[in-house]
């Protein structure tokens, strides 16, 4: 049985329920899993034409126990986590018409239109199932740049084991996203508006860590958290790498490239999961926008936090990626020592350079680039102009964008998937902008959810970001209270 360990290796080996439970470990590390299992070519094969919900099945039955969760569980689990899709296979691939080599993998058919719902339905209900069997409750803290707290909040309502806690750094993300959140009307979300945060989400970030890191106060709560720290999340993101590539390759064990629009870190894991796991993957393009820690540190291995610049792509508008420590820990060969020293360091200086055996493992299969807001809004206006209409979000964008700046230097034979995280309709200002378009938005720019949302009534908590460590505990515990 796969035990998950700590990357700071403070802990005891814990199991599946345990570990998705707790969200950070105790020691403050991210859980990872003690092995990562490998398929053969046989089974590659075998999987290659089952839908998204059973090829998810089988990849989440190598990660967790049938005594944790029996199989019958588990495929309930699954198929409930799904049947809200408008998209009948999950997600859908699309043709660009200008290049044979570029593909959209649409993961933004759920719920809340953005890819965060492939991973947060099926994580929300798997901790609602843990919970119920122990008859026990939490508190799920998260930040959000965007999309994650809709996802999280859209798929708490009505838990009656969870109280869903979503912060956002208020006028940082559109208020289409805010309204997700804000006017789902369920006893169990409560979303709160944070001002003044001047790196955005990672601000948010920071005062969500150090609440994990007082056990006493994290026990008093009951708190965990469903950000992309949380092994569920990145899991099952492996699981869109696997149905992308079997929906595009010509024959199984083609070689195929991915271009992610990239963050925090979270979707690029669950890619170099599929892959350690044996995915014929020949790179991972990292689109980053101009806050560019991970392209920084790809291309030079100085790993360094910068102020944060807001960009049209505010979704991966972030300072610190946080799940790159987890990479680093596979990347150093599991060495809990060698990461807590770089953390140490990081801390200390905001900036780390990697040694160069270091850098060359965490280079080996991935390219990276930066696109300038500039970049952004021609893409999706070139794309619009020569596809039919076709319209990108901002994100997406970046990673069309990344894939058509380095496709020259890839073999001609290798198709590009790009990752398309979330619906246009969620950024009509930014499509206006780009498009021109001085009257009605495109039909692609709309989205009748959206629509409804924007005419109900807003139900939100807000505070400053330099009050929000004592004032969102008293909140939750006015709210445990009935308050």
């Amino acid at each position: 049985m796969i035990k998950y360990v700590s990357t700071k290796g403070g802990v005891a080996p814990v199991a599946f329920d345990d570990a998705v439970l707790s969200g950070f470990a105790a020691d403050g590390g991210l859980f990872v899993p003690d092995s990562i299992p490998t398929l053969s070519s046989e089974q590659l094969q075998q999987w290659s034409g089952l839908s998204f919900p059973d090829l998810a099945f089988e990849l989440m039955s190598l990660f967790i126990d049938r005594s944790i969760i029996p199989a019958a569980d588990l495929k309930k689990l699954i198929d409930d986590s799904y049947s809200a899709f408008e998209c009948a296979d999950v997600v859908d691939l699309v043709p660009l018409g200008g290049d044979d080599r570029l593909v959209i993998m649409e993961l933004f058919h759920g719920p809340t239109l953005s890819f965060k719902d492939v991973a947060m339905g099926f994580l929300i209900n798997v901790l609602d199932y843990l919970l119920e069997k122990r008859g026990e409750r939490l508190s799920i803290v998260l930040a959000t740049t965007g999309d994650t707290g809709p996802a999280a909040a859209w798929a708490s309502v009505g838990k009656k084991t969870i109280d869903c806690w979503p912060l956002f750094p208020r006028g940082m993300i559109t208020g289409e996203q805010e309204r997700q959140m804000t006017t789902l009307n369920a006893g169990n979300v409560h979303p709160v508006g944070v001002e003044n945060c001047a790196n955005g989400g990672d601000d948010l970030d920071f005062v969500v860590a150090k609440l994990f890191e007082n056990r006493d106060l994290k026990e008093k709560l009951n708190l965990s958290s469903v950000n992309s720290i949380n092994w569920c999340r990145v899991m099952v993101q492996s699981v869109h790498y696997f149905y992308g590539y079997y929906r595009t390759v010509e024959s199984v064990g083609d070689e195929i490239v991915f271009s992610v629009p990239s963050g925090a870190f979270g979707n690029l894991f669950g890619g170099y999961l599929a892959r350690s796991m044996g995915l014929p993957v020949k790179s991972f393009i990292c689109a980053n926008n101009v806050n560019q820690a991970l392209h920084t540190v790809f291309s030079s291995g100085v790993f360094a936090k910068k102020t944060l610049v807001p960009t049209l792509s505010s979704a991966i508008d972030i300072v610190v990626p946080y799940n790159f420590w987890r990479y680093l820990y596979f990347a150093s060969h599991c060495d809990s020592e060698k990461l807590n020293r770089w953390m140490r360091e990081f801390q200390q200086h905001e900036a780390l350079k990697l040694d160069p055996d270091t850098l060359r493992a965490v280079q080996e299969g991935y390219q990276s680039v930066s696109v300038s807001d500039p970049q952004t809004v021609q893409t999706i206006r070139d794309t619009f102009d020569h596809n039919r209409g076709y319209l990108l979000d901002p994100h997406t964008a970046v990673a069309v964008a990344a894939a058509n700046l380095l496709k020259d230097a890839l073999p001609d034979h290798i198709n590009i998937v790009c990752l398309a995280t979330a619906h246009p309709a969620k950024f009509p200002e930014i499509i206006h902008r780009c498009l021109g378009v001085d009257s009605a938005l495109p039909q692609g720019a709309t989205h009748p959810s959206l629509e409804q949302a924007s005419k109900v009534c807003q139900h939100l908590r807000l505070c400053d970001l330099s009050t929000l460590e004592s004032a969102l505990p008293h909140a939750m515990e006015m709210q445990s209270r009935g308050y």
